[in-house]
């Protein structure tokens, strides 16, 4: 009999690249996958999976009231559902999962994406971050089985909260380059992926476009910040050298990722969270073969040091952006170094390679 297992997140399903990645791999081993999110507003129509999908539904998007109403939504959905093992995907929804588990006396697992509480959104906010931190004091030490994406991130966490943390990184499936070559075409496009939000170095990217000919900045995404945004790119006349991409689907963005000649992943140090990240985008970038500027942070330090697949930036100062973009631009044979350096890392970082180890960690647990 299959094994039935759940998965809860606070997305709409859509986009959700890193969970389809996992559900569809565990389908794929024979388990009953069902992955659990909200419809908003914005939603558009779910794409056929491999794996059930159900949404539910919120009066409330956003706030400490749609916690509250899709916390309890979620755990009375939970009450009556059958499942063998119900995973939390981060601290959002950890609390309804850890009832229904133990009250049903099933396992349960936690899946840290990133440190919750130190994402500059709760970070900033003591009152927000003193209220995750109750909620991951007490659950998470009463989980047996844990994981998070990177080994930063396991090694803080199996030592505050006192149980093991095993490594399934985020990282992309393997891409067959099929898509038409924009690279040697001008303007060459520079390309940031991800939320528009904030402590992402967005702001100066944009600004950065005064100091670089001969390229457009794509920022491929949605966010808080993505009209403020807009008027930055207003008030410095970059119409025609920033596009607004919007969010994209995963195929869409594949295919604006193997476009792009240069990637942007910087992080401003707020919070651990992002101190520790390793972003997927990072994996995107290298399964395109797209060298690009990463933060100056321990996980990025770690890959670069055996594969030289872009450029570690420690300051984020508009000045420092320009001048590295500016030197892959101009640089060839530095450019075509790293571009190889990311044929060779592509192999080692690579989903198929992190899908035994899931499907072993769960294999363990049922």
């Amino acid at each position: 009999m299959q094994k039935k297992l759940f998965f809860t997140v606070t997305t709409d399903l859509n986009n959700d690249q890193r969970m389809i990645r996992i559900c569809t791999s565990l389908a794929a081993a024979d388990y009953d996958v069902t992955l659990v999110g909200r419809i908003l507003p914005s939603s558009q129509v779910l794409k056929n999976q491999s794996f059930t999908q159900k949404r539910l539904s919120c009066f409330f998007h956003k706030g400490k009231f749609f916690y509250l109403e899709y916390n309890l939504r979620l755990l009375f959905f939970l009450l009556f559902k059958k499942f063998d093992v119900l995973t939390a995907i981060d601290l959002d929804t950890i609390i309804p999962c850890f009832l229904v588990a133990k009250l049903k006396h099933k396992p349960i697992v936690y899946d840290a994406h990133e440190y919750f509480t130190e994402v500059p959104e709760v970070f900033n906010r003591p009152a927000t971050k003193k209220i995750w931190e109750a909620v991951a004091d007490f659950c998470i030490p009463r989980i047996k089985y844990c994981y998070t994406v990177g080994d930063g991130l396991a090694t803080i966490f199996s030592e505050r909260y006192g149980v093991p943390f095993e490594v399934i990184r985020n990282v992309s499936v393997e891409k067959q380059t099929t898509f038409f070559n924009y690279k040697q075409t001008n303007p060459k496009i520079i390309l940031y992926q991800g939320a528009l939000n904030e402590g992402r170095c967005i702001e100066h990217y944009i600004k950065a476009m005064h100091y670089i000919e001969d390229a457009e900045l794509h920022l491929a995404g949605d966010g808080d910040l993505k009209d403020f945004l807009k008027k930055i790119v207003e008030k410095n006349q970059l119409q025609n050298k920033v596009k607004f991409l919007g969010k994209l689907s995963p195929d869409a963005l594949s295919e604006a990722t193997q476009g792009a000649y240069i990637g942007l992943n910087l992080l401003e140090n707020k919070g651990l969270s992002y101190y520790y990240s390793l972003a997927n985008k990072t994996f995107d970038y290298i399964q395109a073969s797209v060298p690009a500027l990463h933060p100056d942070f321990p996980e990025y330090r770690a890959i670069v040091k055996n594969y030289e697949i872009g450029v570690l930036v420690s300051s984020n100062t508009i000045e420092d952006i320009a001048k590295n973009i500016n030197l892959l631009l101009s640089d060839n044979e530095f450019y075509n170094r790293l571009k190889k350096e990311c044929d060779r890392a592509k192999r080692k970082y690579v989903w198929k390679n992190e899908e035994k180890k899931l499907i072993f960690f769960y294999k363990k647990i049922s």
